[in-house]
């Protein structure tokens, strides 16, 4: 017989706490967002960005929403740096129980659906400006990182016309034994969330990732040990069924209907093993794999291969970084224009210009 989870805590939703305080990274500040409690008490979200002090330089009337990955939170401030150098207002956000927004009593990353996040991130586009009721004349773009990716995939599937661009760092859109390997596994896990859905599998996340990223190791970047432990956190199945009908959709083929840009490291490491090879591929997801989804996301996908690139891009080696910065900023540019208007159209080349009415006089086409 199996064992269902307890019903959600009854009762009105608590009231958000303080507003904008300083936040754990220099420079930026967070709020806390409350959610409706599940069964495990209270929940909230926490939205971060950087500190308001002054007006931005520049503006490009175009905001983007940042959300991480499976045993992570935000810490990427140079993320916030690279967006805020196009003239935008970058937010992050800490999932419910991840990062900032994990209690004492919660178990971490534990959720039984991944709809369960749209409440997240509706309370993050509403603090925002981008409430879908808002009338916003801003752009939104939505960024996600791996688990984070799929999750917002799936939000933009199921809400078009909300946001404008939608941009994917190492998307988790197919498992990483592919299709095949989670048709099997998918009953026994499915079996083992309706008797025991917050029990652990075994873990087999050896820490070569945080090994590769973390300055305790060999990487280049500060993490909280308790926010990121190295092994990461033991998958519950329900979580982890949770994760399969996620995959399950994307593979049936999703309609999203804004541009979107996927980032991909060009190789992946099976984590078996350390080698100097994890230093530059992904060594979390099979590539290959995530790569033959892209097609089946929406009408309009690009798809960024790069060289040297770890499984979060965006913290490879300089060098790689600038490669992602480039790809990233060329496709904002081609595909999110300015808020205050459209995008300057091109001047036509060639035998176009003849026909275009503004062929100047005296001048050959090119």
């Amino acid at each position: 017989m199996s064992t269902p989870l307890p019903a959600p805590a009854p009762g009105p939703r608590p009231a958000p706490e303080a507003g904008w305080v300083p936040d754990v990274l220099d420079g930026f500040e967070q709020r806390t967002l409350a959610l409706a409690p599940d069964f495990e008490g209270e929940v909230v979200a926490t939205l971060v960005r950087r500190r308001r002090d002054a007006p931005p330089s520049a503006d490009a009337g175009v905001d983007v929403l940042y959300v991480h990955g499976w045993t992570d939170y935000f810490f990427q401030t140079h993320l916030a740096d690279f967006w805020e150098g196009l003239g935008v207002r970058f937010h992050a956000l800490d999932l419910r129980k991840y990062g900032r927004s994990l209690r004492p009593h919660h178990t971490p990353g534990f959720i039984t659906r991944l709809r369960t996040y749209d409440e997240d991130i509706e309370a993050a586009l509403a603090e925002i400006g981008h409430g879908p009721d808002a009338g916003s004349d801003r752009r939104l773009v939505l960024m996600g990182h791996s688990t984070g990716g799929l999750v917002l995939s799936l939000w933009a599937h199921h809400r078009p016309g909300r946001a404008d661009a939608l941009v994917l760092n190492s998307p988790w859109l197919e498992f990483q034994t592919r299709k095949v390997g989670r048709l099997v596994l998918e009953p026994s896990i499915r079996a083992h969330a309706a008797i025991a859905p917050r029990s652990h599998l075994v873990n087999v996340d050896l820490g070569f990732y945080a090994r590769s990223i973390s300055a305790r190791h060999d990487g280049a970047w500060e993490l909280d040990a308790a926010w990121r432990p190295d092994a990461g956190w033991r998958v519950t199945p329900a979580w982890l069924a949770a994760i399969f009908s996620g995959h399950d959709r994307v593979a049936r083929g999703l309609t999203i209907d804004i541009p979107i840009l996927v980032l991909l490291s060009a190789r992946s490491t099976p984590p078996v093993r350390w080698s100097e090879d994890m230093m530059r591929t992904d060594t979390v997801l099979d590539v290959v794999g995530i790569a033959a989804r892209v097609p089946q996301l929406g009408r309009l996908t690009t798809l960024a291969r790069i060289e040297g690139a770890l499984h979060d891009v965006t913290l490879s080696a300089p060098a790689v970084r600038d490669v992602v910065w480039f790809e990233v900023a060329r496709w904002f540019r081609a595909y999110v224009p300015p808020a205050a208007g459209p995008a300057p159209e091109p001047e036509p080349r060639g035998w176009r210009r003849w026909f275009s009415g503004r062929r100047q006089a005296g001048r050959r086409p090119a």
